[in-house]
């Protein structure tokens, strides 16, 4: 289903993106979980499919979410999955979940999933640290190594295109801290992020691409469950009508009404019922108290089987489970029906209907309002949850999108339609909104504690991206928090509804500036918030308004010459208070005296003659510092940290960049040694070496090989580079002879060869190209003759040339003798047969005299009379008309 799916989707893009601009960069997008994670790039460069998954080293198209730490080396991925069961201690997973989380909600959560790492808390920021060999890293870290692994695959997968952007899917549960530490964990992989965008959303993006909306709207309910966690996501598609080009053409849009999900709910969670079981049977077996729960290494290899075991269940009614040496040398064997299987897991069976059911509830929808309901994610495989899904709703479930790939696949059209380095044909419409709901609070002197302070709410999906404006009459510095709506709505492990705090300074400095000046309204400040792309909530900026009224000197209204000297001065204040000015000044840049402003107002004897006193109204905006004050798991990074992160993760980057090289040197070296022997052994070698020569070189290759597997187990790259050089100058003479054994005898027959061409050339020049030089063929003939000289030499030099030593000449030289003379050839042969003469007719010297006297009497006689004419007219001949004459 899935090849076809592809193929379809391919179709459809080729489609797609055929009027799209061709561009130098590619922009992917990663979609992270819990347990897994994919990389979808979107690439316009021709020959390359424009949507792909990329694959990593294991030619997968999913890679484990592991990080791990052995033996001085960094593994990920694949790597970190293959010595999983052996080292669990040292494989970190569900990194992604515990970004920005307090350090007992991640000692809870590893406890709960037999994870038994040596964490500890951080001071600043109380989040956890893990201590591991390569150090101690906190989350951020820890997933910025994945997603700069990610990036590396897209890279690759391009074959050289730049991968310019990306975005990075979240489940719709993570909240603001998550989603900053989240970035700030990109940032430090060296990844510009567009946006972090809901796995739903993604979905949605893959199930519209390939729909036509212009007859129908209808609402799709998204089923989502993963690795760890459910929800379920309202989509309503439908389309608009726009003009492009002057054409009236329609366009997809989908808009989000509503998510709802389990943030502890997940096929991991089935996992755990099967373990837990089956240790249960281990322990009973072997009795005397043991419990295999207490061994990290035994748990881990029961959770990697307990996995598969589950996977078989999802096709057969029994499934059979074998672990080898899982405690004390002991081996495990059992099976399971799947009808026990169920049976374990009866109370998630009903807590998955709860996000389904909570969404049809708040939309008001019926279940015949909806169009279709697809099924992504692994743990959507599993029978039972499929039935009870089924059984709710009535009716077959839709499984159209792969569900892996689906988010992944989505995410990454989403990334082609924001970035700029990708310029799509069409734009798809995306309306995704909020999952959280938030509430602003302002705290400060004199503010009182009431619902005025608390009344700034953006609800639960509002549209991203978005921007807020909210005002409050204040003159003192002051304190904002950003807050979630509701205990409902509240990201796992977060035990705190404030997530944000801000210190706005600046307020009561600007009050005081102009508190001497005639305040005509109150001082308020106004606060700008946004709704990123991302779903991330933040103040932006801050500024105070302060309006004063006050006596300016205007112009006089209907002013006339003959009163404008004796006018009398009007100080009149008529309709003045209507006459409002605006300014955005800084604090500083009002010097003004109110004092002197008022005793100019009555003091009319200043007042020019041809102006008057009115009452103005301006306006002063000042920009007001705001320092984030936020603290505990929540607190962004600072620079200080953010720096040191930094230096250890590009530490870590050149140790695995030495590492990778090291190791493809070590497998050079070592199939070097081994294709020497095979050649040595095999081929004839005795007309181009001494036994000498040959045991000599054996030797060295039995000196390196056995230091190789000795103390070149921990070599650096530069040792065994040495070594290879030093084995190729000893080896590469002796195989350089061995092919100029064949390979010189070839170049001399077709240098001879050649030769005699030369001469047939040189003969069809002389009968069909009689204009050539005379000079230049000989010189060609002249070339020919010192080759053919030089290659009689050398092969006679050869001949007293041992086989053993270097040989008199080589097949390189032949070929660059011949080259040379050809190139001679060639240019002889293109120089281009002389165009004919052609001879102009020469007349009668006697003709040609009389011609030249008629045409002089003819222009004599032409000026004359333009000279008689301009007599006549009574006009003297300008200078212009006398150059023209002249000319003529």
């Amino acid at each position: 289903m899935r090849t076809k799916m592809l193929f379809r989707l391919g179709i459809f893009l080729s489609l797609f993106l055929m009027n799209s601009i061709p561009c130098k960069s590619a922009v992917s997008s990663i979609d992270l979980g819990s347990e897994w994670f994919k990389v979808a790039v979107v690439n316009l460069k021709p020959g390359q499919p424009p949507i792909s998954i990329a694959i990593n080293e294991m030619s997968k198209r999913k890679t484990p979410s592991l990080v791990a730490f052995h033996s001085g080396s960094r593994l990920i991925g694949e790597e970190a999955s293959g010595i999983l069961a052996r080292y669990p201690n040292k494989v970190y997973s569900h990194l992604r979940d515990l970004i920005s989380k307090p350090f007992s909600h991640v000692s809870k959560n590893l406890e709960s999933l037999y994870l038994n790492y040596d964490i500890s808390p951080e001071e600043s920021r109380n989040v956890a640290v893990f201590k591991t060999e390569g150090g101690d890293f906190i989350a951020e870290e820890l997933v910025a190594m994945l997603l700069k692994y990610a990036a590396g695959l897209a890279e690759a997968h391009t074959r050289g295109t730049p991968v310019k952007d990306a975005v990075v899917t979240v489940p719709a549960y993570m909240g603001v801290a998550e989603r900053k530490g989240l970035l700030a964990a990109a940032e430090l992989a060296g990844i510009n992020v567009l946006a972090l965008v809901n796995e739903h959303s993604g979905a949605a993006l893959q199930y519209g691409i390939d729909k036509d909306f212009s007859n129908g709207s209808r609402h799709v309910i998204f089923y989502d469950m993963g690795a760890g966690s459910t929800y379920a996501a309202l989509v309503y598609f439908s389309a608009y009508n726009t003009k492009e080009f002057g054409k009236t053409v329609s366009v997809n849009q989908f808009q989000v009404k509503d998510v709802r999900w389990n943030a502890e709910l997940g096929g991991e969670h089935m996992e755990l019922r099967l373990v837990e079981y089956f240790a249960d049977e281990f322990n009973k077996q072997v009795g005397n108290g043991v419990d295999i729960r207490r061994s990290p290494k035994a748990m881990a290899k029961l959770k990697k089987q307990v996995k598969r075991t589950k996977e078989i269940l999802s096709a057969n009614t029994a499934a059979p489970i074998s672990v080898e040496s899982i405690y004390d040398d002991r081996d495990f064997r059992s099976s399971i029906t799947r009808e026990k299987f169920e049976e374990l897991c009866v109370d998630l069976w009903e807590k998955a209907l709860v996000p389904l059911k909570e969404v049809l509830t708040h939309s008001g929808l019926k279940l015949q309002d909806i169009y279709a309901v697809e099924l992504i994610g692994g743990a959507t495989r599993v029978p039972k949850l499929q039935a009870k899904l089924q059984e709710f709703l009535g009716r077959n479930l839709d499984r159209h999108l792969d569900s892996d790939e689906a988010i992944a696949l989505g995410a990454s059209l989403h990334a082609a339609n924001i970035s700029d380095g990708i310029k799509l044909n069409r734009k798809l419409g995306m309306i995704d909104g909020s999952p959280y709901g938030y509430v602003i609070e302002v705290d400060g002197p004199d503010l009182p504690q009431d619902e005025s302070t608390k009344q700034f709410t953006i609800p639960r999906m509002k549209k991203l991206p978005s921007k807020m404006f909210r005002s409050i009459v204040h003159n003192k510095d002051f304190e904002v928090s950003l807050a979630y709506e509701s205990d409902d709505f509240l990201p796992p492990g977060t035990s705190s509804l404030t997530f944000a705090q801000y210190a706005v300074s600046g307020l009561t400095d600007a009050s005081e500036k102009y508190a001497s000046r005639n305040l005509s309204a109150p001082v308020k400040a106004n606060l700008h918030f946004s709704l990123s792309r991302s779903g991330i909530f933040s103040l932006d900026r801050a500024d105070a308004v302060i309006e004063i009224t006050e006596w300016v000197e205007v112009p006089r209204k209907n002013l006339t010459v003959d009163n404008s000297s004796s006018a009398s001065v009007n100080t009149s204040t008529e309709n003045s208070p209507s006459s409002t000015e605006e300014s955005d000044e800084k604090l500083n840049t009002d010097g003004g005296n109110n004092n002197t402003s008022d005793l100019a107002a009555n003091d009319s004897s200043i007042t020019s003659p041809d102006t008057e006193k009115k009452l103005k109204k301006r306006t002063f905006r000042v920009p007001l510092k705001i320092d984030e004050k936020t603290a505990g798991p929540g607190a962004s990074l600072s620079k200080e940290s953010f720096g040191e992160a930094k230096s250890k993760l590009e530490a870590l980057d050149q140790k695995d960049e030495e590492r990778r090289r090291t190791a493809e040197l070590k497998n050079t070296l070592e199939g070097y040694i081994y294709d020497m022997r095979d050649k040595l052994e095999s081929g004839d070698f005795e007309k181009i070496s001494t036994s000498q020569q040959r045991q000599f070189f054996i030797e060295k290759l039995d000196e390196v090989q056995e230091w190789l597997y000795t103390d070149g187990e921990d070599a650096s790259a530069t040792q065994f580079q040495e070594h290879l050089d030093k084995l190729k100058a000893i080896g590469d003479p002796i195989f350089f002879r061995r092919n100029e054994l064949t390979a010189r005898p070839a170049a001399s027959d077709h240098a001879r060869k050649y030769l005699n061409e030369v001469q047939q050339i040189v003969h069809g020049w002389e009968i069909n190209k009689s204009w050539l030089p005379k000079g230049r063929i000989d010189e060609v003939l002249n070339e020919a003759e010192k080759v053919k000289n030089w290659l009689n030499q050398k092969e006679a030099e050869q001949k007293d040339t041992p086989g053993s030593e270097e040989p008199a000449f080589t097949s390189e030289e032949v070929y660059t003798k011949v080259l040379d003379l050809q190139d001679k050839v060639n240019k002889v042969n293109r120089i281009p047969k002389p165009k004919p003469k052609i001879e102009k007719p020469v007349k009668n010297e006697t003709e040609s005299s009389k011609e030249k006297a008629d045409a002089t009497n003819s222009s004599s006689e032409e000026g004359t009379s333009q000279k008689e004419q301009t007599a006549a007219d009574g006009e003297k001949p300008s200078t212009d008309e006398k150059s023209d004459h002249d000319e003529l």
